[in-house]
This record gives structure tokens, C-alpha cells and sequence, in this order.
């Protein structure tokens, strides 16, 4: 594979010159990017330890980046790692680290290395420095703020004398590179060195950055919307988000896994030849984390056994009953005669009993957030649907709004929580506007409006949205004051206390480019994949790839006689992934996009050799395998397999 790194060590006599009157140094060091990734150490950051040793000069610590000109990353590594003993810091790296370093440190900043010139590809990594990569680097000489770039005129001998108030007089929203560069050079009273006489004329037959500076730009503004990294993928939405919902057929048949749901399975409690009714309770909670399970439509229990669990695509045990096609409800199914003097006790035990469940995906049950062992401030409501083409969440919200509105006042009462926040992204105009309109005069719930991004719906990045508080590595929400929960989830919650009816059917989007009827639908649970992409109008071609949630971190389904589960919020029939995986080219795309701020790049590599301890390093179990990094990875390496894997490996390890 061709190797397009962009730096490398400048030889021993410019090294040796540099060093010169200088001592307790601390060396940065870039771990490449853009070639082949290997797990071995880069040799340039030991070379020049050695080098600084044979001069006999003090080495107070050396420290190892990846992507050193992403400063939100480096900044937070570089305030640990960089000892108040340190008095100069050389970088190996090209210009952008250089300069990023250079605007973090206190000290001297010093570079260590040369930039490589080569065509398209240089500057990639989404920051607000730049590097022309032109070989000739006036970082040393400027403080580590960057004349060829900073300056509108790429001025190399001082100022023009046409800044006002420090401001460029070509672009008077830009400050000028020559004052930021004298009060850098000021403040570390280093201003001598430009004392030396005119700096060497550049030459101009360099590479240019205009290409890739253009491109920069245009994604910068998006970058820390809200929170770090994310994506703007195409949200395709229009297939089905003006569709109401329509009452999917009784099926004749359903299945319903025992196992729908975070935690334990349920335990079943009906056997073969039992007569069941519409919302009786088929399968008992097993555990604190738990959820019980009911039947969706009345008739016969054909089987109790193992059948294909549409998540894992591995066998799972299941209630399969045959429909009588009556609907007769369970006399168990009673509304809530006054919810408010219910305790909090026995609204747990409600919503438990209910078998209500996170429906945004993750199936958590809702029980045991509704009893938070720490105090509890406010209630986030997800209503971001960010997933591309999933509309299901869209259509709640406007069909359900006041539904919606009833299960938050339950839940706020139940936890005891001062405050109710119902965010919605900015594509869903209509129901930002309704549910702005429905709360207007409730005095504990207000709406806010978040711009597009995913995963935005994400626990972690919804709270740093609408809250600014940051959840730390390995805590919860609840850690913070807050619980999270969808929108039909507590819809769920408001059908229990007002109906009685437990959790059997939920809202789902049939949708994509490859389905010749895409819908919105009430579907029973249990209901078979098959019948409904069938009722749709089935595929517009065999070559489909078919989905159960949204494109980025749905389930792949090879068979469609699997059921649909109260966590399946869509089907969707999209073109198939065909291109086959390359080695990793350390491109730094998927640390840019994680917005979990973490290295998705070594996962693979780790996985790969089932090292628990890299993988723990890496702090992979932070990873909510959203599928940022292996939408943005340009060799097409399958990410997210191998951090389901290094999570499993990590946690046999830990199990030892």
C-alpha cells in the first residue's frame, strides 16, 4: 500500500542545532496517519530521545498521539501528560499538530520534523489549522502559528501595516497572523528570534491547500454541534414521514420471543393447547432486569420452543400462537381508576407488570428507571428519531401527542424529577410546533429544539445536548440527575394507566428505496417480518438488503420469518453493502466522527488478536456502537463487528 505520511524527522545536524541552549524537553510525537496501520510503535519519537540523551540534556517525558491536530483529544491528553518541569516541547509531527500543540502549551513549541509534500490528501482531519505540507516550515520561527496559512496574503516578512484592531484588512473577520504570532513570541519572550533578519521567501510552486481548506470549512461549523464528532448522513425520510399510521392485519400467526428486552429472559408461563387472550401474560420477569411478555392476539399456544431471534439471528425461546382472530381482551386489561395515588412502588410494579421497555432500540426496562437510587432533576424525552429513514417515532409524537404528554406527567411523578424536556431535531417542523402548542401552559415540561445530527437520540450526547452535562466514562445518566427515555415509551406508559393494556404492539416504519409501498404502521408484537414487507408491496429486487431498525444500527435479517419485538421501531429494504474491506490507512476519519471521543481505528486490531487489555485501554466497552466510524471508514473496514467481538473478549476476560 502506498504510504502518504505526512511527516518525518528532520536529520541529525538541523536537530542538533535546534537543541542547541535548550534542556528539559518533553517530546510529542503523531502516530502516522494515512499508511497502512501497524500496532507497532512509530521509531522517530525513540530516535530522538536518544538523540536529546546524547547531548547530554535532560528528557522530562515523551507522550504519543493519535491525530495530534484533533485538539479536543490532544488538549485533553496533553494536561496530564505534560510535566510542569518541561521548558521546551518538540513535536514530530506535520504543521497542523504542530500548530495544535503550539496553541495548547504554555512553553515553547518547537517542530522536530518536516512536512511532506505530496498531492490531495493533506490536512484531512477536521480542524481549524492548516498545513500547506510545503516543506519550507516557519513554525519555529513564528511561535508555531503559521504565516503561509494564517495570513489572508501569506505574507513571510512580518506585517502588511494594513491590520486595524489586529484585524486582517483583506477578511476583517480574521486576525492577523503576524500580531497573534508577536504576541505568542511576546508572551514566551521569545520576540529575539525574529530579530535574525527577513525569513527565506516561499516558494510557490508548493503544493496548494485551497482544495482540501474548502472542504474543511464546509464541515467545520457541523462538527461540535451539540457534541463532539457525529454525522450528516443522508436522512431519506421523505419516503414515509408524511404517511399516518394505519392498523396493521391480525396476523394468523405470531411468535414472540421470551427475550425482547434487556437483561433476563422472561420466564413462560403457558404451555401447548393453552387458550390465551389480548394482553394476558404469557411470560413472567426473571430478574431485577427484566420485562414480562404478553400475548397480542387471543387463540392457542401452538408451541413453547426455540425460534430465530430477529437481533441476534440466533435461536431463542418463543410463545407461538395461533390467532382465533377475535381480539377477545384479557379481563386483567383495566385502566388505572386514579394513578395519582398510586405510590411510587406501585407504579413501578405497574409499568413492570405492563412489560414496558426503552422502544427507541435498546429494550431496557422501564421499571427499573422509574426507581433511580440518586435524585433525579429532569426527564429527557428523545423524540430525535436520528436514524435516517425511520419515521415511526415522527408519527407518535403527531398522532399520540397528548398520550406522550400524559406518560411524562407520570413519569416525572413517579421519579420525582422537577422537569420534563422533550427534544425534537429541526427536520420535524410539524412536531415541534404541536407539541410546542400542547405544553405551552404546562408549567414543568417545555420542548427542545436540537439541530439534526447523529446519534443525536444517544443517552450520552441527548444530555450533553439539551443539558451541557457531560456523562462520565462507565456512568449513567442517573449519575448526572437525569433519566432518558423515547417517546413511545411513554406512550406505552400512558396506554397502561389509561387502558390497561401492556406493552403488544408497537409503532414501526416500513421504508427505503427498495420497498414498493413504504408505511407507518401499528404492528402486533409477534407479528412476521415477512407478512408485512409482503403487505407492502414486498421488494422492488432480489439484490436487498432488508433491516430491522435504522441503517446504522439495525439488525441484518437473512430470513424474514422472524417476529417483530417491542424494540423493532422499523423495517427497512436498502441496497446491500458490497464493497469488500481494506487495511486501515490511520486516515483518522472514525476518531473524528466517535462521538464518544474514542479511537475506533484500534479495535480491529485488538479484536483481531483478542488483546482484553488493549481493548481495555481503549476503553471499548464506552462504545454504544452507533456506527459512525464504520459509516465515515474509507476502507470500508466492518467496525462494528469487531467491537462487538472485543467486548465480548473483554468481558470473558474480566469474568476469569
Amino acid at each position: 500500500m502506498e504510504d502518504y505520511t505526512k511527516f518525518k524527522l528532520k536529520g541529525k545536524e538541523e536537530l542538533t542545532e535546534l537543541l542547541e541552549h535548550k534542556n528539559n524537553l518533553h517530546v510529542v510525537s503523531c502516530n502516522k496517519c494515512f499508511k497502512e496501520f501497524e500496532a507497532e510503535d512509530e521509531p522517530e519519537c525513540g530516535e530522538l530521545a536518544g538523540l536529546i540523551s546524547e547531548q547530554g540534556k535532560t528528557l522530562v517525558g515523551s507522550t504519543k498521539v493519535d491525530f495530534l491536530c484533533n485538539k479536543l483529544m490532544t488538549q485533553k491528553k496533553l494536561e496530564t501528560a505534560i510535566s510542569a518541569k518541561a521548558k521546551n516541547i518538540c513535536v514530530i509531527s506535520c504543521g497542523l499538530g504542530i500548530q495544535t500543540v503550539a496553541d495548547i502549551a504554555s512553553v515553547p513549541v518547537y517542530a522536530a520534523s518536516d512536512s511532506v509534500s505530496f498531492e490531495g490528501r493533506h490536512g484531512m482531519a477536521l480542524t481549524k489549522r492548516r498545513c500547506e505540507a510545503c516543506g519550507q516550515c516557519y513554525l519555529n520561527l513564528t511561535g508555531g502559528v503559521c504565516p503561509i496559512v494564517d495570513c489572508s496574503k501569506s505574507l513571510v516578512n512580518g506585517q502588511c501595516g494594513g491590520s486595524k484592531d489586529c484585524k486582517c484588512e483583506v477578511d476583517k473577520n480574521k486576525d492577523c497572523a503576524w500580531d497573534k504570532i508577536y504576541e505568542r513570541l511576546s508572551a514566551q519572550n521569545r520576540t529575539d528570534i525574529l530579530l535574525g533578519g527577513p525569513i527565506q521567501l516561499r516558494d510557490y510552486s508548493k503544493t496548494a491547500f485551497k482544495v482540501v481548506n474548502d472542504y474543511v470549512k464546509s464541515v467545520r461549523e457541523k462538527r461540535l454541534v451539540g457534541f463532539y464528532g457525529g454525522l450528516h448522513p443522508t436522512e431519506g425520510k421523505e419516503f414515509a414521514e408524511h404517511l399516518p399510521l394505519k392498523a396493521f392485519p391480525a396476523p394468523k400467526t405470531v411468535v414472540i420471543p421470551l427475550s425482547q428486552h434487556a437483561g433476563a429472559p422472561a420466564t413462560p408461563l403457558v404451555k401447548a393447547g393453552d387458550a390465551v387472550k389480548v394482553g394476558q401474560k404469557i411470560g413472567d420477569a426473571s430478574g431485577f432486569i427484566s420485562a414480562t411478555v404478553h400475548s397480542s392476539v387471543s387463540g392457542k399456544v401452538a408451541a413453547v420452543e426455540d425460534r430465530l431471534h430477529p437481533n441476534t439471528g440466533l435461536k431463542s425461546l418463543s410463545v407461538v400462537i395461533e390467532s382465533d382472530g377475535k381480539d377477545e381482551v384479557h379481563e386483567s386489561v383495566k385502566p388505572c381508576a386514579d394513578w395519582t395515588k398510586l405510590s411510587v412502588d406501585d407504579m413501578v410494579e405497574l409499568v413492570k407488570e405492563k412489560g414496558i421497555v426503552g422502544m427507541g432500540g435498546a429494550g431496557f426496562p422501564t421499571s427499573v428507571k422509574l426507581k433511580s437510587p440518586k435524585p433525579i432533576d429532569t426527564i429527557l424525552l428523545n423524540g430525535c428519531e436520528c436514524e435516517p429513514l425511520l419515521t415511526a417515532d415522527h408519527r407518535v409524537m403527531l398522532e399520540y401527542a397528548d398520550d406522550v404528554i400524559f406518560g411524562l406527567e407520570v413519569m416525572l411523578k413517579t421519579i420525582g424529577a422537577q422537569k420534563g424536556i422533550i427534544v425534537i431535531e429541526d427536520n420535524k417542523h410539524d412536531a415541534i410546533e404541536l407539541l410546542e402548542k400542547k405544553v405551552a401552559d404546562v408549567a414543568n415540561i417545555e420542548i427542545c429544539v436540537a439541530a439534526t445530527k447523529y446519534p443525536q437520540g444517544a443517552e450520552k450526547m441527548l444530555i450533553k445536548r439539551a443539558l451541557g452535562r457531560a456523562v462520565p466514562s462507565g456512568a449513567l445518566p442517573l449519575d448526572v440527575g437525569v433519566v432518558v427515555s423515547n417517546v413511545s415509551t411513554v406512550k406505552a406508559i400512558s396506554d397502561a394507566i389509561q387502558t390497561g393494556m401492556p406493552l403488544i404492539e408497537r409503532v414501526l416504519t416500513v421504508t427505503g428505496e427498495k420497498i414498493k409501498n413504504p408505511g407507518n404502521f401499528v404492528v402486533k408484537i409477534g407479528t412476521p417480518v415477512k407478512d408485512i414487507v409482503d403487505y407492502c408491496g414486498g421488494l422492488t429486487d432480489d439484490d436487498t438488503a432488508i433491516k430491522l431498525g435504522g441503517p446504522m444500527m439495525g439488525f441484518a435479517v437473512k430470513d424474514q420469518n422472524v417476529p417483530v419485538i417491542k424494540a423493532t421501531n422499523g423495517i427497512i429494504a436498502i441496497e446491500p453493502a458490497v464493497s469488500e474491506p481494506n487495511p486501515c490507512i490511520r486516515c483518522g476519519r472514525c476518531a473524528d466522527v466517535c462521538p464518544m471521543e474514542l479511537l475506533p481505528l484500534y479495535y480491529p486490531i485488538y479484536a483481531g488478536t483478542d488483546n482484553a487489555e488493549g481493548l481495555k485501554e481503549k476503553t471499548v466497552k464506552d462504545c454504544m456502537e452507533c456506527g459512525c466510524c464504520e459509516f465515515i471508514c474509507s476502507s470500508r473496514i466492518p467496525l462494528r463487528t469487531s467491537i462487538k467481538y472485543g467486548k465480548k473478549v473483554l468481558a470473558e476476560t474480566e469474568a476469569r
